[in-house]
Parts: C-alpha cells; structure tokens; sequence
C-alpha cells in the first residue's frame, strides 16, 4: 500500500542486486501508458479503480517483456464496462503476439479466446 503505482510497475525488477535504471522508470511509465495510467505514476494503487488497479497489474507483467501473459480472472472483480475494457486491451496485445493464457467464469469472454480448455471438478472436459 505504500508504494507507488510507478513503483508498483517495477515490481518485478525489485529485490535484484542493481538498481532500477532510469531507463527501467521510463519503460515502466511507458507501460503504464500503453493501459492509460502513465498520469497517475505517483498515486498510490489504493486510490484507483478496479479496472486502473487491474490495468496496473497489467502493465507490471508488460514492463518485462515477457511473451506470455497470465491472467487469473482479469475482470472478475470489474463491472461490465471496465471488465470489456481490459478485454479489449488484451486482445489488443494478443494482436501485437503476445500469447495470453486466461482463467475467466464469463462465457462470453471464453468465446473470445482462439484456443478453451474446460475444467470441471479439477478435471479436463473439453
């Protein structure tokens, strides 16, 4: 809760043995503009939305590089609105090749999906 939603992006380069460059700072605010919220770098995560906390969450997962995206239930907390919104960012990353590995409950946002996997009862059904 303390630190920043910048800090916060930078997350994953924390706890290593160097310093977060200044070029890390700005491949983390671009990041943060790349979800919408490189105007709100210095606030603290606890004063955003859900679907800007979420967004955040999302640009601390680009800010490595990485070519898979994880996503345990992406708009699960969110409205409607803000949920289609995150919905659409990924697929606009999905479009920019990264792969994107997603757990939802929402129908509709599976149908999204190239590729389903069904559990049932810890088990594989389609």
């Amino acid at each position: 809760p303390y630190l920043s939603v910048l800090e916060n992006t930078l997350l994953p380069f924390m706890g290593t043995l160097r310093p977060v460059s200044g070029q890390l700072q700005q491949r983390a605010l671009d990041c943060l503009d790349r979800v919408g919220l490189a105007d709100k770098a210095r606030r603290l995560p606890g004063s955003l939305s859900g679907g800007e906390q979420q967004r955040v969450a999302i640009a601390r997962a680009l800010v490595k590089s990485s070519k898979i995206l994880f996503a345990d239930e992406p708009t699960g907390s969110l409205d409607r609105t803000t949920g289609e919104q995150i919905m659409e960012l990924l697929a606009e990353l999905h479009g920019e090749g990264l792969t994107i590995v997603m757990v939802t409950h929402e129908p509709a946002y599976a149908q999204l999906a190239r590729r389903t996997i069904e559990i049932e009862d810890g088990l594989i059904i389609h």
